[in-house]
């Protein structure tokens, strides 16, 4: 099996949608989930990070155990705006090679409304991986497109989280395995400014 790229993103998608995940309390998760659309609650103007690797989530979230992440939700939003944002994103760290210098850098990532972060994937037991998955922060009138236009249906995963995590605890690899959602590489634009 070749060794992936260090960076590249894998997702669930279609033709037209890519699927990114996010956890929340459960006042906000539910009623998210139950209407397919993020609520008033849900606040619009601060940066929301997005995930399209669920075992990335997984690990962030603890399997829906960290308090104030016990709701995992997986949000179809449309790959149009996903592409948006990926194309307005600067990196959210200084990174020779990819900026010009540092105050370059700084004035890039002033003005983007997208940030991204390159985070060690993670394999079922949520150990590192020597490849990188995506993060991506919206900020902005870009979270509010992501919240009120991008969003094409929202799902509760916290049930799939709870049985993938209770299977590896009784040491079924194999049957937990089976239970993640495919994730293929997405067929992205080149990403230079990302350095990917």
């Amino acid at each position: 099996m070749p060794t992936p790229p260090p960076r590249r993103i894998r997702a669930s998608h279609t033709p037209t949608t890519v699927t990114v995940y996010q956890a929340y309390a459960p006042h906000l998760g539910d009623p998210a989930a139950r209407e397919g659309r993020f609520p008033p609650a849900w606040k619009r103007d601060r940066m929301t990070w997005i995930k399209p690797s669920f075992l990335w989530m997984m690990y962030r979230c603890g399997w829906a155990t960290k308090a104030g992440q016990e709701t995992v939700l997986a949000i179809e939003i449309t790959r149009e705006g996903f592409d948006q944002a990926l194309a307005d994103a600067c990196l959210s760290h200084y990174e020779p090679g990819v900026h010009p210098d540092r105050s370059a850098w700084k004035e890039s990532l002033r003005e983007a409304s997208a940030r991204v972060q390159w985070d060690p994937e993670r394999d079922l037991h949520l150990n590192p991986l020597p490849h990188r998955s995506l993060q991506l922060g919206l900020s902005g009138p870009t979270s509010r497109a992501y919240a009120d236009d991008w969003t094409v249906a929202i799902r509760d995963v916290t049930p799939l989280a709870r049985e993938i995590h209770g299977l590896l605890r009784a040491g079924n690899d194999t049957a937990a395995r089976a239970l993640l959602p495919t994730e293929t590489p997405y067929p992205s634009a080149p990403l230079p400014h990302l350095g990917a």
